[in-house]
């Protein structure tokens, strides 16, 4: 659980000497949270921090005075079994990270605190959107992302919450959570951070081998294909993409979609204007999200 920010894999630096406070229980935030001054920025992740993190706290602290960045790696959104118990765990690294990006708080709290009664008999549900892209593939996933974002924003009572472009039908979801549920907060998208290589930063990338992340550099170029082919209509980004995939047989496409930003509904053929290219593989054991704003039919 995405304003400018540099695209290379840089950290941004300017944090306080003293380091952030880590907090682990809702009593402890609230404490830390009363000593803030504000606004108050929130950038919620579930750990195993890199320079795509960095940014978003870079981008908090250019909006807010006070930065809090929740560490908690959330269950209601990972499917039972190998997935969550794969996702690489690195607190000392994250402090230290945070510590020299902007970070006052860092909240890290247990299952148990932020589900005191165990699993929530009450969740928030993410609708059509919730069910399309990566809810075809992961069933009530939004529903455990949602659910545990709203409980967050209401721990933090942040002004503004900052959320990564490359989870795009997450940013979504979280602004259609919190227009329509009045949730009182704005929400933020800062752009994709990216290696030299292009490969779109994620915590999952810790997992490819070598030979891995060579393959996984067909998202990027399938998206620059699908964009470069923008000015000629839908169709051909769609070809043009595909075309891209298809030579990288070791890359196991699970869907590549051109839709409309706002709906996720799939572009007609007549359609002109804003839409967003979208593609999910599995690489080796690691599966990969990546996407690219575009606009469909402008002049080159």
């Amino acid at each position: 659980m995405s304003t400018s920010t540099p695209t290379g894999g840089g950290v941004p630096t300017g944090a306080p000497a003293s380091g952030p406070v880590l907090v682990r229980t809702r009593e402890e935030l609230a404490r830390a949270r009363a000593g803030l001054r504000g606004p108050v920025a929130v950038v919620m992740t579930m750990g195993a921090l890199h320079a795509g993190h960095a940014a978003l706290v870079a981008a908090a602290r250019e909006r807010a005075t006070s930065v809090v960045v929740t560490i908690f790696l959330n269950p209601l959104q990972f499917e039972a079994g190998a997935d969550l118990a794969r996702y690489p765990r690195t607190l000392d690294a994250d402090l230290e990270l945070l510590g020299r990006v902007g970070a006052d708080v860092v909240f890290a709290p247990s299952p148990d605190v932020v589900y005191p009664d165990g699993d929530p008999a009450v969740r928030v549900s993410s609708g059509r959107l919730g069910t399309v892209l990566e809810g075809a593939s992961r069933p009530g996933h939004f529903d455990g992302v949602l659910t545990v974002v709203a409980k967050l924003l209401h721990l933090v009572r942040p002004d503004v919450a900052l959320f990564g472009q490359k989870d795009a039908q997450q940013l979504l979801l979280v602004r259609r959570m919190v227009r329509d549920l009045d949730l009182g907060v704005e929400v933020v998208a800062v752009p994709t951070v990216r290696d030299e290589d292009g490969l779109a930063l994620s915590s999952r990338n810790a997992h490819l081998s070598p030979l891995d992340r060579e393959v996984a550099l067909v998202l990027g170029r399938s998206l620059r294909a699908g964009q470069g082919a923008a000015p000629e209509g839908p169709s051909a980004v769609r070809r043009a993409a595909r075309d891209v995939l298809v030579g990288e047989p070791l890359a196991r496409v699970d869907y590549l979609a051109l839709v409309d930003p706002d709906t996720l509904a799939d572009v007609p053929e007549h359609f002109r204007g804003p839409a967003l290219l979208a593609v999910a593989a599995r690489v080796g054991p690691t599966r990969l999200i990546d996407n690219v704003p575009l606009v469909v039919g402008a002049a080159r």
